[in-house]
């Protein structure tokens, strides 16, 4: 995959929360793609984070990157239209939180908003078969949801594979995005299994220097 195809979406979950619009902007500055949004509710996963007055409230500070809205909640259809009013770019949600799969990406899409599923580690790559040619991205957890700085899961690399596999035989352009223990010593391991997008929260946030760690992510990827 050429390097230019590779987006870094930094997670906002790992950020200074008192200064999240200045964060969002310097890691934007220091060589990041998009800004990732990890919305939990205490429902479907054990934590409670930011919903879609903090999106509004980046897209009013003047972050115009995509901001990458990953749904942790149930159910889901309420806060796709709240995050899609409030300026996301793309919103992904977990097939189990929905009633109708179809329904949902169809509501992401009439608001102009690419659509995505998410698979957690151990749900099986089926649940997104029959919907694939409807998405615009495929998000595969390889963490369990609901904490930040959790570490990587590695039997999530064959299902990395396997979807990048079902992409390919169908002909799609559909984003395959991976969030979850992603770091300096696994990013390139994860790109070869097949995944072309990066959720990484600790991994940057937790750095003094932001374009130091984002420019050795990219020379790692550079390498497949």
């Amino acid at each position: 995959m050429n390097i230019k195809d590779y987006i870094i979406a930094p997670s906002i979950l790992s950020a200074d929360f008192a200064r999240l619009g200045e964060e969002s902007s310097k890691v934007l500055d220091c060589g990041a793609d998009w800004i990732h949004f990890d919305v939990m509710d205490n429902h479907y996963v054990p934590n409670l984070t930011i919903g879609p007055m903090v999106c509004k409230a980046l897209r009013e500070f003047g972050i115009e990157a995509p901001i990458d809205a990953h749904l942790m909640v149930k159910p889901v259809d309420s806060l796709i239209e709240s995050f899609a009013e409030a300026g996301a770019s793309y919103i992904t949600f977990h097939p189990e939180a929905s009633d109708h799969i179809d329904r949902s990406i169809e509501l992401i899409k009439s608001y102009d908003c690419k659509a995505g599923l998410v698979l957690n580690p151990a749900s099986p790559v089926g649940l997104i078969e029959e919907s694939l040619d409807k998405l615009d991205m495929v998000l595969l957890m390889s963490v369990n949801p609901g904490f930040g700085g959790q570490k990587f899961i590695d039997s999530v690399l064959n299902k990395i594979t396997k979807v990048r596999s079902l992409i390919e035989k169908n002909n799609l352009n559909t984003r395959l995005e991976v969030d979850g223990g992603i770091n300096l010593e696994n990013i390139s391991q994860i790109a070869s299994a097949g995944a072309d997008t990066f959720v990484a929260g600790s991994a940057i946030f937790n750095e003094n220097d932001y374009s130091a760690v984002i420019k050795k992510m990219r020379s790692s990827l550079e390498t497949i």
